[in-house]
């Protein structure tokens, strides 16, 4: 039913066609005892997601993500019931055809914090924020021997020289201007990363986009999902995705957020983890977020991570 996704140009061709993939969901979704649910496939993610009526959420995997979709069920397992914010109920997983996988999770209430923040008070955002660095730091503290035969990357100085050394190549090839470009080398030497640091489960995409909140009850924050790019790794990473999508350089939040999560990080570090971020992406940063006067990653780090 569905075709094999294996290169970018059949994820391109298959992933978004809905004649081809909402028929695999309704099939799934019968194999799994749920037929006749109604489905609405979510605008937003790289994978297939649909919610299959109010208790569900199924979640598709080509085969060049099907290994994402073994450490998603792996994590959610893993992690269910143990933050101080809900997240998704692993109900059902495993492989389909053609080397697509699934994931069948609980459906998680709330309205998605990026839509809600526009009208959320400034009292209520630092609760929410602060409520996000507690629930961080518990997901840092749990235990992850459990999950090293599936989630990597295994050695993390091996993993961000490899990261360092293409670091140029990959800022280049998303269009960063040569001004920046030239800086990357002689800031990655100032911040060395720590060659072997205490390692604790990632997230790797802590953002707005992944956290729900309830606007009826002061925003209390209701869901935390998205694991399939799970890493095990120094925590500081996962700062990259706090301070350019969660606080977004607003002066003050992320301060009240490493005050909830127990520690802040320097602004260089996390700036050098932006550029070695697996999905780092400088140029649409700048768009995004404030920016200084002079282009100078030192000026950038103050800004977007400064405390």
């Amino acid at each position: 039913m569905l075709p094999p996704v294996d290169t970018d140009e059949e994820w391109d061709a298959v992933v978004p066609d809905e004649a081809v993939v909402r028929p695999a969901a309704e099939d799934l979704c019968e194999r799994l005892g749920l037929a006749g649910a109604p489905l609405t496939r979510y605008g937003e993610g790289s994978q297939p997601v649909y919610a299959v009526g109010e208790r569900h959420v199924l979640k598709l995997f080509p085969g060049a993500a099907a290994n994402d979709a073994v450490t998603e069920a792996r994590v959610l397992g893993h992690v269910h019931g143990r933050l101080p914010v809900p997240t998704p109920q692993l109900h059902d997983s495993g492989a389909y055809v053609n080397g697509w996988r699934y994931v069948l999770m609980s459906r998680l209430p709330g309205r998605g914090l990026h839509l809600a923040w526009p009208g959320i008070p400034a009292a209520d955002r630092e609760r929410v924020v602060a409520r996000a660095g507690e629930a961080l730091a518990v997901l840092h503290a749990l235990d992850h021997a459990p999950l090293t035969d599936v989630i990597g990357p295994g050695d993390w100085r091996e993993f961000t020289e490899r990261q360092r050394a293409d670091a140029v190549g990959r800022q280049r090839r998303r269009g960063l201007p040569e001004e920046w470009l030239e800086q990357i080398p002689d800031f990655l030497d100032g911040v060395p990363t720590p060659p072997a640091p205490r390692t604790a489960l990632l997230h790797t995409e802590f953002m707005r986009q992944h956290l729900l909140v309830d606007p009826a009850d002061g925003h209390r924050l209701t869901g935390l999902f998205d694991f399939e790019p799970a890493m095990i790794g120094d925590p500081a990473y996962d700062f990259v995705g706090v301070g350019l999508f969660v606080t977004r350089g607003e002066p003050g939040l992320l301060t009240r957020f490493t005050a909830a999560y127990g520690r802040g990080f320097e602004p260089r570090l996390l700036l050098a983890y932006t550029l070695l971020h697996v999905y780092g992406n400088l140029p649409w940063y700048l768009r995004e977020l404030p920016a200084p006067t002079e282009p100078r990653l030192d000026a950038l780090a103050d800004t977007w991570f400064g405390h």
